[in-house]
């Protein structure tokens, strides 16, 4: 596999806030990679800075596609060359309705043929969708919604998808379903960079792992090494093992309480 995506060393800053701490970052063609990390790690920043959503960022640092220096461009730019993004909170646009929704993910194609091709694509995935094709997108369901915002950002034909959340909110066995149809629009070719809290679930599908915190990166891996790994057990999927409980007490014996 190719590097797809190369993010060296990048740092971004919200007015004063320093966000993202010197991140570097490799996606192979054709793999899933995962981010975890808690809320207010910088996840979604990472992804945010990747698709110029920031302006003037990232302060340091480069961002290349395909060979290609993408840091500084316009995010309609960087849309046509090949990267679309599901946002966390799904962002559907709720007053048009399911197929309006999906012609604004092509809005940048002109071949109406690939188009029509394209929506059967997504009801493939999506069958429920092509049930509410004429339905306000703001009255489906939050899974639907999901679905809908998945299916609009493949309407562009991208090469790279990001999916921030995409299990936010969402029923057990809803999620379940995204996460199969994940991996399978992956396996039909297009390459995900995947930002999660359900670290069983995006660890399970992805290929490639990288926890970040305070806007660092403080693991790396193959996913199935850092599914085996103690800290992550406990402190993403919420497995304590006997490791960690030593650590735990270890931990417990030098803090001070007051």
């Amino acid at each position: 596999m190719s590097a797809l995506l190369e993010i060296k060393n990048i740092e971004t800053y919200y007015d004063l806030i320093y966000a993202i701490r010197g991140v570097s970052l490799t996606v192979q063609e054709g793999s899933i990679t995962t981010i975890l990390g808690n809320n207010g790690a910088g996840k979604s920043t990472i992804l945010r800075t990747v698709l110029g959503l920031i302006e003037d960022q990232p302060e340091k640092g480069s961002i290349e596609f395909m060979g290609q220096r993408i840091d500084r461009m316009d995010t309609e730019q960087i849309v046509r060359l090949g990267i679309s993004s599901v946002p966390e909170g799904r962002e559907v646009f709720e007053e048009l309705t399911v197929r309006e929704n999906l012609m604004m993910g092509a809005y940048i194609r002109k071949n109406k043929k690939e188009v029509a091709q394209d929506f059967e694509r997504v009801f493939e995935y999506f069958p429920v969708l092509s049930q509410r094709i004429s339905q306000w997108a703001g009255t489906l369901s939050g899974g639907e919604q999901q679905m809908l915002a998945i299916g609009r950002a493949l309407m562009s034909r991208p090469k790279l998808l990001f999916l921030d959340e995409p299990s936010l909110g969402l029923s057990p066995l809803l999620v379940k379903e995204i996460f199969s149809i994940i991996k399978r629009i992956n396996q039909e070719g297009v390459t995900i960079l995947l930002v999660e809290q359900n670290a069983k679930k995006a660890l399970d599908v992805s290929d490639e792992a990288l926890i970040l915190e305070n806007g660092r990166f403080v693991l790396k891996g193959k996913s199935s090494e850092l599914m085996e790994d103690d800290n992550v057990k406990e402190f993403y999927m919420g497995v304590r093992t006997e490791a960690s409980a030593k650590g735990y007490q270890r931990w417990k014996r030098k803090k001070v309480w007051r």
